[in-house]
């Protein structure tokens, strides 16, 4: 394994150069003819702080054991940190185009200056990461057509124009307020005009600040020591404006995919709510994509991760043999 910086382009304008961080990691023993078709591994949220660069620490289980799999099936993967998070920021949480370039530009760079890598690209990712690939995978072919992306497969995968309901009631302690508050640092570099105090109210203002620092896990932690739920921390008219600000940063750039598309779902997802998946694999079909769509009843965010094992590997295989993958959009999800 190695830790790489590279060359990458700031996604947030569109243009100039910028370094960003990220990790190689490659099966033992020699490589095959042709070299390691690469894995381009888009991580879950970790944090907004440098420290929390997944290329800084170590993965963590649920990840080591999965991207330990893909290795076993004679992946490379190249795992980039994102534009800002590991290297000068801010890391625009969420921002479509930033979290695409970061991915195309780390496979760019690994075949460029790697051996025995191939040029056979699988776009993997959850949760945030599954955002990433999939944005990826619409950017791709304007952005990095010389890159030979043969598909993607994500989990967890928010959709950036839901508007279901959250699966917490309004009253409840809700430890993915997270996610919301490092939104809420990207709503402030993109609008300074809009205050923090504007968006969240006076218990979770200090929370809020700590999200600049603190990692996922003692973030969530923070949240949860403070009582925060959806009722006593988020002021409507506020988000709605940050909605406004944040909304078109994250839209993906296309529901057309060029190549197939894997989803896995947890049908107990609390953090990307299973209907919020479910409706975006039903757009992507009828936009054209076609899509695999997984459902593994009674299994939560994280533990999809692995047990999309069993269906991810053989669509993967499919892909790299050259074989027609099956696209069941008109008979909806399957079960994992």
């Amino acid at each position: 394994q190695w830790r790489i910086l590279y060359t990458s382009t700031d996604g947030r304008t569109g243009s100039g150069p910028l370094v960003t961080s990220g990790a190689v990691f490659v099966p033992p023993g020699p490589a095959p003819a042709g070299g390691w078709p690469v894995m381009a591994w888009a991580h879950g949220t970790t944090g907004i702080a440098d420290a929390c660069a997944p290329s800084r620490n170590a993965r963590s289980e649920r990840d080591a054991r999965y991207l330990d799999a893909w290795l076993r099936q004679g992946f490379a993967v190249v795992a980039t940190d994102y534009q800002g998070l590991g290297t000068g920021g801010p890391h625009l949480y969420l921002h479509a185009r930033a979290e695409a370039y970061a991915v195309l530009d780390s496979v760019r760079a690994a075949l460029g200056g790697m051996k025995d890598l191939s040029n056979r690209v699988i776009l993997l990712g959850q949760s945030q990461g599954g955002g990433a690939a999939f944005a990826t995978a619409g950017y791709a072919p304007a952005y990095a057509p010389e890159l030979k992306v043969l598909g993607t497969v994500a989990t967890g995968t928010p959709d950036p124009a839901a508007r279901s309901p959250s699966p917490f009631k309004p009253d409840q302690v809700n430890p993915t307020l997270a996610y919301l508050m490092y939104a809420g640092h990207t709503v402030r570099v993109l609008d300074p005009a809009l205050p923090a105090s504007a968006m969240f109210s006076a218990r979770a203002l200090p929370v809020y600040e700590q999200a600049a620092a603190l990692c996922i896990g003692p973030l969530e932690d923070a949240v949860k020591a403070a009582g925060l739920s959806n009722a006593n921390t988020l002021l409507p008219a506020g988000i709605g404006k940050a909605t406004q600000v944040l909304g078109p940063s994250l839209q993906y750039p296309t529901l057309k995919l060029a190549q197939p598309l894997f989803m896995g779902t947890g049908g107990a997802d609390m953090d990307v709510s299973t209907a919020q998946q479910l409706a975006l694999g039903k757009q992507a079909c009828a936009a054209g994509t076609p899509v695999q769509q997984h459902v593994y009843p009674g299994l939560s965010h994280s533990e999809t991760v692995n047990a999309s094992l069993r269906d991810s590997v053989p669509f993967v295989r499919q892909l790299l043999a050259g074989q027609p993958v099956p696209s069941p959009c008109a008979c909806g999800p399957r079960q994992g």
